[in-house]
């Protein structure tokens, strides 16, 4: 389980997540939503980073494979609240998505608890993780005065709402996943 730990893939979702209380900060304290929405899309866009280092040169762990998606999770309530507190995103668009995480985390705490047997990440799992760690950053962008505030809305949009619907109907595609995995975790179990 903790074998290959130290790797570079672990050390960028490590900054990832010790750079929240950065955003944070940004965000609420010195009023700069700006700023906040860069670092936020920076920290949205090392998750792609990490997975392609760890791929590229065979650094895949089985702790970064459960240490990067529970990161995921962690950057996408964090930034889903932070936005949703500071009124710069819909609170409808924020609870529709922090839903969505909390019911495929549950759903993938109980499969593991039970002894499911894990299963990748699908293509489209990673096209809405892109599509809205792009998507909420734009919008916090939107919410400033910078310069780019009217297209960053335009597009923000643009990526949130086929984000949303990628993100649920890859969250209902995971139930027949979660399924298979159990049965296969129970014939596994039979076996030894």
């Amino acid at each position: 389980m903790f074998s290959g730990i130290p790797s570079v893939p672990n050390a960028i979702t490590l900054v990832r997540l010790l750079t929240l209380p950065w955003f944070l900060y940004m965000l609420f304290s010195q009023d700069q939503r700006a700023g906040a929405a860069l670092l936020l899309g920076v920290l949205g866009m090392t998750d792609w980073v990490d997975g392609w280092i760890a791929r590229r040169f065979n650094q895949v762990s089985a702790f970064g494979s459960v240490f990067d998606p529970a990161v995921d999770r962690v950057l996408f309530v964090v930034g889903a609240v932070s936005v949703m507190i500071d009124g710069a995103v819909p609170m409808w668009l924020c609870i529709a998505i922090l839903t969505r995480e909390i019911a495929v985390g549950l759903l993938m705490v109980t499969g593991a608890v039970c002894g499911m047997e894990r299963f990748a990440v699908s293509i489209n799992g990673k096209r809405y993780t892109f599509l809205l760690m792009t998507a909420v950053p734009l919008l916090l962008l939107a919410g400033s005065n910078h310069a780019t505030a009217d297209s960053a809305r335009v597009v923000g949009w643009m990526l949130a709402i086929p984000g949303l619907f990628l993100s649920y109907t890859t969250a209902f595609g995971y139930i027949p996943l979660v399924r298979n995995g159990l049965q296969k975790g129970r014939a596994a179990r039979r076996l030894r």
